[in-house]
C-alpha cells in the first residue's frame, strides 16, 4: 500500500448521536485524498445500517448489544454474544488492514477497537457527550488518543490521552449559507427528536397546534417523527390546516436546516454541535432520561450564551410550546441575536483536528 494512504475503520454507531460524526471523520479523510479508505463496522439494527449504503460507505455488521438498562436475562444474553463479536471484528480487521480503527460510540465499537487493540493497531475514541457512556469509559483505558467535546471531560478518562477537539461536524453543515427569509414567505420550524424521533415531542407539537391556528399560512413545519408517530402527525398538521412536510427519517438534514427559521428539538451534543455550526436558533427539550442528565446541561450551554430556549419536558405542554415559536415568530431581532449567538458558539475544526493527528500518528 502507498505510504500516503490511510486506511481507517470506524467502529460504533445506533443513533445518528454515535454515527454522524463518524461520517464527519470519514468525509473529512475523504476530502484530503480520495485514495484513503474507509470501512464502518456497527450492527444490524442501527442507524447505520439504514442510511451508509446511500452515503457510498461500505458496512460490515457485528452481532452484539448494549448492556445498559436491560433485565438480568438480557445483560446474560449480550455478554454471550461479546466473544463472537470480537472473532467478527477480528475478520474484518484482517481483510480490511487497516492503519487505524476509530471508535464513535455505541454498542459496535467496544468489541472493534478491542479486537483492533489485539491486533496492535493504532486505536482511538471519539466522546461526543460531558459524560461518557459505559463503552468508551472501558475503551479509554487501552486507545491510544481519546478525543472528547467538553474540556471537563478530560478528568473523566486516563491523563495524557485526552485531546479537547470538539464534536466532529458533517461536511453538508458546514457549505453554503441560507439566503434570508423573503418577505410574505412562510417561517419555517424544523422539529426533530434525534435521529429515532421522539414521542414526548410529537405529542406537544400537536397539542400546540390548536394554539397556533391564527398563524396558518404563515407559518409551516419540517417534522421527522420516527418510524411510529409519522402518520398520526401528518394526518394531525392536516387537519389543523397547517403547511408540513413529514418525515420518518430526514436524510438530508443539513438542507432541511439550511430551510429553517427555528429548531425544535433534543439536546444531544451531536445536535448541539450541528445547531452551532450552522448558527441555529433552537428550543431545546431535553431529554429527561438522559445519563448524567447530560442533555440538560448541553442545553443549559446554550440557554445561557443566549443561542437557545430551554424547555424542560416536564414543565411543558402545548400551549407553552406554541407561545415560544409565536414570540421568536414575532420577533425578528431577538431571532436574529439568537442565532449570532449560536454561531459564535460553533467549532467547524473538530473532525479536521481528529484527521490530523490519526495522519500524523499511523
Amino acid at each position: 500500500m502507498d505510504r500516503q494512504e490511510i486506511a481507517m475503520i470506524i467502529a460504533g454507531g445506533g443513533t445518528g448521536g454515535h454515527l454522524f460524526p463518524g461520517i464527519a471523520l470519514a468525509e473529512e479523510l475523504l476530502k484530503r485524498n480520495p485514495a484513503h479508505r474507509v470501512l464502518f463496522i456497527g450492527t444490524n439494527r442501527g442507524l447505520e445500517k439504514k442510511i451508509l449504503g446511500g452515503l457510498g460507505f461500505k458496512l460490515e455488521t457485528i452481532n452484539v448489544e448494549g448492556l445498559k438498562g436491560r433485565g438480568p436475562l438480557k445483560v446474560f444474553a449480550s455478554l454471550v454474544k461479546i466473544p463472537g463479536s470480537v472473532l467478527d471484528s477480528l475478520r474484518i480487521i484482517r481483510a480490511f488492514k487497516p492503519d487505524v480503527v476509530a471508535g464513535v460510540g455505541g454498542y459496535a465499537s467496544g468489541p472493534a477497537v478491542l479486537a483492533a487493540r489485539l491486533l496492535g493497531i493504532k486505536t482511538f475514541i471519539a466522546e461526543q457527550n460531558a459524560v461518557p457512556g459505559l463503552t468508551n469509559r472501558i475503551l479509554g483505558l487501552f486507545v491510544e488518543r481519546i478525543f472528547v467535546t467538553f474540556a471537563k471531560s478530560q478528568a473523566l478518562f486516563p491523563a495524557g490521552k485526552t485531546v479537547v477537539t470538539g464534536n466532529p461536524i458533517r461536511t453538508a453543515f458546514l457549505s453554503g449559507e441560507r439566503a434570508a427569509r423573503k418577505e410574505g414567505q412562510p417561517f419555517t420550524v424544523l422539529i426533530f427528536g434525534g435521529s429515532q424521533g421522539a414521542g414526548a415531542i410529537n405529542r406537544m407539537v400537536m397539542d400546540s397546534l390548536d394554539s397556533l391556528t391564527h398563524l396558518q399560512g404563515k407559518i409551516q413545519f419540517i417534522h421527522q417523527t420516527g418510524e411510529h408517530d409519522r402518520q398520526i402527525v401528518a394526518e394531525a398538521y392536516q387537519k389543523k390546516g397547517f403547511t408540513a412536510e413529514v418525515y420518518p427519517f430526514i436524510v438530508e438534514m443539513a438542507a432541511a436546516y439550511n430551510r429553517a427559521d427555528l429548531l425544535v428539538c433534543r439536546a444531544g451534543a451531536t445536535s448541539i454541535a450541528e445547531i452551532t455550526a450552522v448558527g441555529k436558533a433552537a428550543l431545546l427539550i431535553p431529554l429527561p432520561s438522559a445519563a448524567g442528565d447530560h442533555q440538560t446541561k448541553n442545553a443549559a450551554l446554550l440557554a445561557d450564551a443566549g443561542a437557545a430556549a430551554m424547555l424542560p419536558e416536564r414543565e411543558l405542554d402545548g400551549i407553552r410550546l406554541a407561545s415560544a415559536i409565536e414570540r421568536l415568530y414575532r420577533d425578528p431581532d431577538a431571532l436574529k441575536k439568537m442565532e449570532a449567538a449560536s454561531a459564535s458558539l460553533g467549532n467547524k475544526n473538530a473532525a479536521a483536528a481528529i484527521i490530523d493527528i490519526i495522519s500524523n500518528r499511523r
